[in-house]
């Protein structure tokens, strides 16, 4: 694979890795565990399923930006975003009250596009063997 392609799933990768190290930050310091917390029982999701979320979050973006099991944690994070997804349904974009439900799906969508593609470039995952 020349570096032109490889770079194709690697300038998806970071900046998805990126999103989700923000999310789990956002999590933690901006709505803390406790009003996160608060927000998953509002919507429907038991209380302590915060923490795997956040964890998730926080592990599956620093393997993501450093390139490591890729299309493992790219699959292992569509069902954290498809519970993401509940709360937003009733609308398209945020300006609709419990709206923004293209955004958490275009994630979904995101993460099975890198699953296909693996890391990329600068990745610590082994690249495949190219056979001649």
């Amino acid at each position: 694979m020349t570096l032109p392609v490889q770079l194709a799933p690697t300038l998806l990768r970071i900046p998805l890795g990126v999103v989700f190290l923000a999310h789990a930050y956002a999590k933690a310091a901006i709505f803390t565990l406790p009003g996160t917390r608060g927000f998953f029982e509002a919507h429907g999701f038991p209380g302590w399923a915060v923490y795997p979320v956040f964890v998730a979050e926080l592990v599956g973006g620093l393997a993501l930006v450093a390139g490591l099991r890729v299309r493992m944690v790219a699959l292992a994070l569509v069902p954290v975003m498809l519970g993401a997804l509940k709360p937003h349904l009733a609308g398209w974009m945020f300006t609709t009250p419990g709206g923004g439900w293209e955004y958490p799906g275009f994630l979904i969508v995101a993460l099975l596009v890198q699953a296909l593609l693996g890391a990329g470039a600068w990745s610590l995952d082994p690249r495949p063997s190219t056979q001649s």
